[in-house]
């Protein structure tokens, strides 16, 4: 089983992930918190500024690919979006990690991949790190790769392959954006202010 997921898709299904595990209360997510999980300035390489319209087409190639489901009816009065990369892949808590920091950040090196994914799920040591990784390259098809270390740099990379093969670093982070503490301060002010509105918005639909 292989997808070749365009950047679009992997952000989508990275935003999902990441906020299944780490605000479970709201996921799945609207159209709206979703956009805003997407764009988020903070843990986020490259940033991105993707409309409802584009975020919407990607859930509906992941849909047709078994990578995302809409859930819509009685128990939520707007449509709700959710991955199925864990449940496809049969991935575990520790896999599922890796694989979203690799598709919201990069490629990364061990170290980086412990630190990012505490808030995900938290590894003990870096061994514990590589282990997976390790699982993950074994698989068939194979999930991550290790890169060539870049001149100047004293660890190698891994990457995701869920875009198709990777031979460089260069090849999966066109644009890399640093911000400030202020500046992703008001980042996730600006994503619980999307998800305050969208439960206004559903508590005020419910007395229609």
């Amino acid at each position: 089983m292989e997808f070749d997921l365009n950047p679009v898709e992997v952000r989508v299904l990275g935003s999902l992930m990441e906020k299944e595990a780490a605000t479970p209360d709201y996921y799945p997510l609207s159209l709206n918190a979703l956009c805003a999980a997407c764009n988020q300035r903070s843990n986020r390489e490259p940033v991105m500024s993707l409309d409802e319209d584009t975020v919407a087409a990607a859930v509906d190639s992941l849909r047709a690919k078994g990578l995302a489901l809409v859930t819509s009816g009685a128990d939520h009065r707007v449509p709700k979006y959710s991955h199925r990369l864990g449940e496809v892949f049969n991935f575990d808590r520790r896999e599922q990690a890796i694989i979203a920091v690799l598709m919201l950040r990069g490629p990364q090196t061990v170290g980086e991949l412990r630190g990012r994914t505490e808030r995900l799920h938290s590894f003990d040591t870096l061994a514990d790190v590589e282990a997976t990784l390790a699982h993950l390259a074994e698989r068939t098809p194979s999930m991550v790769k290790k890169l060539a270390r870049q001149p100047g740099e004293k660890e190698p990379r891994f990457a995701h392959l869920l875009a198709g093969d990777v031979e460089s670093v260069s090849e999966t982070v066109p644009r890399i954006e640093r911000h400030s503490p202020l500046e992703d301060r008001i980042a996730r002010l600006e994503t619980e202010l999307a998800e305050l509105r969208r439960q206004f918005e559903d508590f005020r639909k419910s007395f229609e």
